[in-house]
Parts: C-alpha cells; sequence; structure tokens
C-alpha cells in the first residue's frame, strides 16, 4: 500500500514538473515572439507600438480582442503578398501600447491618425476586426478625408448582440481563463474545444467539419493570445468600449465599405455588421450562415474578396486576384 501510495505521489510529482517545465517552454516563446519586431512610435496621442510590411497602397489593420501587433500582422499578411504596405499597431492596452485614462473608440480612432501622421501616411485603407470594427468605424467618421475605404470583419458593431448569444457560465469562463497566462496555456491544451467555443466564438461543429488548413488556422489564433498577461488591460476595456456602443451618423462615412460577418458568431456580430452596412452609403455586406467568429470555411472566399475590393480602387491593377489570409 505504502509502495503504491509513493510511485503515485511520484508520478503525479513527475506530471506537475512536466506541465510546469512545458508551460515556462511555451510562454517563454511567447513572450519572445512579442518582443522583437515592432517599433514604439512615439506621437502626439502617445507611444504606440507598431510593425509595418510591403509595399505599396497602405492599409492599416485594426487587431481585435485579445490581439496586439501580432494578431494583425497575421491576419493581414496576404495583403503584403499581393502587393501591400501593412501597418499593423498595438491598440490601447495591448503589449506596448499604453493604457490611457481616455481608452473610447473615440480616443482609438485618434490614435491610429496619429500613428498615420508618425509614418507620413496621408491616406490608408482601415481594415478592422471584431473588436477593432468600433474604432475602425470612428476613424471614417472623425478623419474621413484620411480613410480611402473601410473594410469590416465580424465587426463590434451597434446593436450590439453578444450578451445575448454569450451564456453565463460561458462569460464566467471567459472572464478567468482571459486574466491568466496560466490558465490560457492550459486552456488550449485541455480543453480546446471549449476554448473554441468561448474564446474564439466558434462552434466546435464548424471546426470538426472544416479543412485541415482551417483547423490549423484557429489553432493558430489560439497561440496569438499567449501571452495574455500583456494584453489583459486592453482585453477589459474591451468591455467599456462595447458598452458605449450608440447609433452612429453612419451615413457621412464616404469611403467605400466592405462588411462581413457569420450568423452563427459566438458573438453575434451580425446584426451589427449588417446594420452599419445599410447604414453606409453604398457598403457592401457579405453574410455568411456558419463559421463562427473564425469565419471557418470561408476565409479563402473572403480574402479574396477583399483583395478584390482594394484593387478596384487601385489604378492598373486586375481585381480578379486569387488567395487566401
Amino acid at each position: 500500500m505504502k509502495r503504491t501510495l509513493t510511485g503515485a505521489l511520484a508520478a503525479v510529482a513527475a506530471g506537475l514538473i512536466w506541465t510546469l517545465a512545458t508551460y515556462q517552454r511555451d510562454i517563454g516563446a511567447a513572450q519572445q515572439r512579442v518582443s522583437i519586431g515592432s517599433a514604439l512610435a512615439r506621437t502626439n496621442c502617445g507611444p504606440i507600438e507598431y510593425v509595418e510590411h510591403g509595399k505599396g497602397p497602405p492599409v492599416l489593420v485594426v487587431h481585435g480582442a485579445g490581439g496586439g501587433f501580432d494578431q494583425g500582422l497575421w491576419l493581414g499578411g496576404r495583403l503584403v503578398d499581393h502587393g501591400y504596405r501593412v501597418i499593423a499597431m498595438s491598440r490601447f492596452g495591448y503589449l506596448r501600447t499604453p493604457l490611457p485614462a481616455d481608452a473610447s473608440a473615440q480616443a482609438q480612432a485618434d490614435a491610429h491618425a496619429c500613428l498615420l501622421d508618425a509614418l507620413r501616411i496621408d491616406r490608408a485603407a482601415v481594415f478592422g476586426v471584431s473588436a477593432g470594427g468600433p474604432s475602425t468605424i470612428q476613424f471614417c467618421l472623425r478623419h474621413a478625408d484620411r480613410c480611402s475605404a473601410m473594410i469590416l470583419m465580424v465587426p463590434l458593431a451597434y446593436p450590439p448582440q453578444a450578451a445575448d448569444r454569450v451564456p453565463r457560465r460561458a462569460h464566467f469562463f471567459l472572464e478567468r481563463v482571459t486574466q491568466s497566462d496560466f490558465l490560457m496555456w492550459a486552456g488550449a491544451r485541455i480543453l480546446r474545444t471549449k476554448m473554441v467555443e468561448t474564446v474564439l466564438g466558434t462552434p466546435a461543429e464548424d471546426v470538426r467539419v472544416a479543412s485541415e488548413a482551417e483547423r490549423r488556422r484557429v489553432d493558430t489564433m489560439l497561440d496569438l493570445l499567449l501571452p495574455m498577461s500583456s494584453r489583459v488591460q486592453g482585453l477589459i476595456n474591451e468591455g467599456s468600449v462595447a458598452r458605449a456602443l450608440r447609433p452612429l451618423p453612419l451615413e457621412r462615412i464616404s469611403a467605400p465599405a466592405l462588411i462581413a460577418s457569420v450568423l452563427d458568431d459566438g458573438y453575434g456580430t451580425y446584426a451589427g455588421a449588417r446594420y452599419t452596412a445599410e447604414h453606409v452609403p453604398g457598403a457592401r455586406f457579405i453574410g455568411y450562415p456558419s463559421g463562427g467568429h473564425m469565419m471557418v470555411g470561408h476565409e479563402a472566399e473572403f480574402s479574396s474578396e477583399v483583395l478584390r475590393f482594394l484593387d478596384a480602387l487601385r489604378p492598373g491593377v486586375s481585381a480578379d486576384v486569387p488567395g487566401s489570409w
């Protein structure tokens, strides 16, 4: 009996040591990944972390909740491959961009303009993803002369529906997991299906029937959330931005607009995306029936739509460009 107990305790201890060592390795790699490659612009709106890749017409990629410059660059990678200059910043409270007293969508939009000033860019297309939607819309309202085109992908927008779509137990899970590097890391390995459904807002069945490439894309997004401890201030602020959503004078947006969402998005972005498209003059709305917040199964199609949309605004470039993000 004593020998059995000793063996069990030794096995538990070995398991704990392995878990801790693996966690330290993975979180160390994540911290290393976000510590290199970016720059810090000293702007009139304060310091803003950013990275830019590619040459051509500029596209400002505005990342979603739990993101940063790394997520933005990943989302805009295909644009770089097709001859665009992608600028991906870390929004307020993410990575090396501090959270100011006023971190509203309006203040974030002004910071986008400040970053363009620092980079000496007069006008840019703006690609807002998820929680990057509010500041993208505000940018095209407050700085209309700087916004050459607006793209919104599963955007947080008025009217918000997330509270109706995410069960209370899921809210509890999200609040706990997303405020801890270890819980985020452990959840991604032990409760991956739960993480996909809650953190990524995507039905597990949509992922199960998806292609291998799409499943890898979902896995990559989960991995990019680490280190969460460097993003938690920005993530918490998203709640304040969401609660402040109100009807806006969208009819004043003059830039060409492409807006897309998914009906079974776990964050309930479909209603807000469609409402925005209905009120922005000339905007095109693309609605998919399934695929969740990650747009699983429609990524290649939507990426081609974005490229055609931007290329149509670019003199001398064919708008029929295949590809995927």
